[in-house]
């Protein structure tokens, strides 16, 4: 990706890129930035209808994997800027507040239903699982957002047993209950 080709796409010139963003660096954070924000306002307005714990989960999760913003070219920007973040401090910073922000999320509602120690690794493997679903949706295409959300449900499942309308224990799943999660997710 080069300004101009940007400038191009965008139908301007690459003069008026250039006044606004100094380097293609700016551009790639600036868009970073707006594409995060409107990713946090997709969670915020999930989580504002969420009333228990596990609604809240649910809410993250699927403010992640919003209609508007779960699209191959976000997925492909968010990957190439990951990419860019091994070699660029300002990308990096801008990763961990993410990532920070995530696991917070995860950990404040997970913390009422399991112990501290598995909240934690519980909201790492959502989020790792949320990245996965988004890298492969850069470089391949899929999954959509269905299936995505789809599996997502079918990980809390494996985890949480007793799911019943919101309703959680915190007991460690010893056998497999499907369609727990598709009463919250349709309720």
């Amino acid at each position: 990706m080069t300004t101009a080709r940007v400038a191009e796409r965008a139908g301007l010139s690459n003069g008026l890129v250039h006044h606004d963003f100094k380097d293609k660096n700016e551009l790639i954070e600036s868009t970073i930035r707006f594409s995060l924000a409107e990713q946090r306002n997709d969670v915020l307005v999930c989580v504002g209808k969420a009333a228990t714990p596990i609604e809240r989960i649910w809410a993250i999760i699927e403010g992640n994997f919003s209609e508007r913003g779960f699209t191959r070219s976000i997925a492909q920007g968010w990957v190439s800027f990951c990419g860019d973040a091994c070699f660029n401090p300002r990308f990096l910073r801008i990763q961990k507040v993410v990532y920070r922000r995530m696991d917070d999320n995860l950990v404040f509602s997970l913390r009422s239903l399991l112990p501290i120690t598995e909240a934690r690794q519980v909201a790492i493997d959502i989020s790792v699982l949320i990245d996965g679903f988004w890298m492969r949706m850069a470089l391949q295409g899929f999954p959509g957002r269905e299936e995505a959300l789809g599996r997502m449900r079918a990980y809390l499942e494996r985890v949480f047993v007793d799911f019943d309308r919101g309703r959680v224990s915190a007991q460690p799943r010893r056998k497999h209950r499907a369609n727990d999660l598709t009463r919250v997710v349709s309720d």
